[in-house]
């Protein structure tokens, strides 16, 4: 069988699989994007992901709002969550994503492609789809072939059944006591997600903290948050064996600091790490190499290690957010013209929807001293700022890092209502090149929560003279 030319060959259409689509074929290349399957059309974030967890976070934001609706001068009566509803609603969020990226990919006159692929030689992809075999060649090739949620190799564990976030966000039913393997973002997330819903929940974490990434008061106020709310929180365990079938009742058996302890529940949640989705499509045949974790080797420029190959998010390493895949598009797309942009120093914030959420741009503490920079701290509570205390949302704080010899900004964490939206003003400052004077003289509009940053720039300690 021939195969099938064209200009650009896309497996993945995730986010820079879809950009890149979106931006080379209206321009006039012959483009084809693969994707295994429908429900997956515009990448995980649309779909299993970002998107659909956050709209039901928000359910369960309604749920606690109405819960405690007396507290501000509302009175309601008895209520109860309905999961088929909470799931119907995120359905139909999801079911208008698929649909509005079908009509770009039409509208782009990409050849977009349903079905299984593997390379079975250089820029030679081999698709399966509705009982039929299309074998395609491109010129260029893109892969943006994304990431998996893992299951830890603990007797017992696969056996159970576990839900990870995919499965999580079908739910239909309310467990009744939910546990959580995993204090990252997606495990925190839907924990504080399915109390507030109504569940008994119970996180269990390997590290000494939750958010083990961040630094220890950050965390420790995120534990404090969470064990306010009624989440039982186990750190330093050690999963050593799970009985019992998610759904109907499990029995995890833990060593932690106290000693074995047994933690049964209704349902279990395994939010343990992800891994590439790499094996088993012949990239060894594409002649593209792996690391030894797995993902893609790529330069800072994202080619691969194959003549006119390119990787792009997860697979390839880069950050685990859908705007630095984004941002690797346009790494890919500036230097496809003939431009020189790159993946390093790359300034990429995050935001963990937990509520209050937790953002963070550029350095904290932790890996300050690790690279032996030296750093001004200010901190800032939430309750210091003016418009967390008209909503009653003080929980949590801002902390800023700024150079020990200049007036640079380093870094910025907030843990704080709308802190998704206040680290992008420290980024825009960080990005400028902006001492951190400028953010603490600056007129902000009162009352906001970014109005806090004069407040919090305004707590550096005076700059060092040696």
């Amino acid at each position: 069988m021939s195969p099938e030319p064209f200009d650009i060959l896309i497996l993945g259409s995730g986010a820079g699989g879809k950009h890149v689509a979106w931006d080379m074929a209206p321009a006039g290349s012959r483009t084809a994007v693969v994707e295994r399957e429908r429900r997956m059309i515009g990448g995980a974030c649309p779909t299993t992901n970002c998107l659909p967890s956050k709209n039901e976070i928000w359910s369960a934001k309604v749920a606690d709002l109405v819960r405690h609706a007396a507290a501000y001068g509302t009175i309601t009566g008895p209520f109860e969550v309905d999961m088929a509803r909470v799931r119907q609603r995120k359905r139909t969020m999801v079911e208008a994503q698929i649909a509005r990226h079908l009509a770009l990919f039409r509208a782009s006159g990409v050849d977009l492609i349903i079905g299984a692929g593997r390379f079975v030689a250089p820029k030679t992809l081999e698709v399966r789809c509705d009982g039929e075999t299309r074998v395609l060649r491109g010129d260029r090739v893109f892969l943006d072939l994304g990431t998996h949620a893992t299951i830890p190799d603990v007797p017992g564990l696969s056996a159970a059944g576990p839900l990870t976030h995919v499965e999580a966000l079908e739910l239909d039913r309310l467990p009744e006591h939910l546990i959580v393997l995993g204090g990252g973002y997606v495990g925190l997330e839907f924990a504080q997600a399915y109390r507030r819903f109504g569940s008994r929940v119970t996180i269990i974490s390997r590290g000494p903290q939750l958010a083990p990434r961040e630094d220890p008061d950050v965390a420790g106020a995120l534990r404090q948050i969470f064990e306010g709310e009624g989440i039982d929180v186990l750190l330093s365990a050690q999963l050593l064996q799970v009985q019992g079938r998610s759904g109907d009742h499990v029995s995890l058996r833990a060593r932690t600091p106290g000693g074995e302890q047994t933690i049964e529940g209704s349902d279990l949640l395994v939010a343990a790490g992800r891994a590439p989705n790499t094996a088993g499509i012949g990239l060894e045949s594409a002649g593209v190499e792996l690391d030894a974790r797995g993902y893609i080797k790529v330069n800072e420029r994202l080619e691969t290690t194959a003549p006119s190959v390119w990787a792009m998010g997860e697979c390839a390493g880069s950050p685990q957010f859908t705007h630095a895949a984004i941002d690797d598009f346009h790494v890919v797309r500036d230097n496809q013209a003939g431009g020189h942009r790159t993946t390093r120093d790359r300034l990429i914030p995050f935001c963990m929807f937990t509520d209050p959420q937790l953002a963070r741009v550029g350095l904290n503490e932790r890996e300050a001293k690790s690279r032996g920079v030296e750093a001004r701290v200010a901190t800032l509570p939430m309750s210091d700022v003016l418009r967390a205390a008209t909503t009653g949302d003080t929980q949590g704080f801002m902390k800023a890092l700024v150079d020990a010899r200049s007036d640079r900004i380093l870094g910025f964490a907030m843990l704080g209502v709308e802190a998704g939206e206040v680290v992008a003003v420290v980024q825009t400052a960080m990005l400028a090149g902006m001492p951190y004077t400028g953010l603490r003289d600056a007129i902000l509009a009162h009352p906001t929560m970014s109005e806090g940053l004069g407040s919090l720039f305004a707590k550096v300690p005076t700059r060092s003279t040696r």
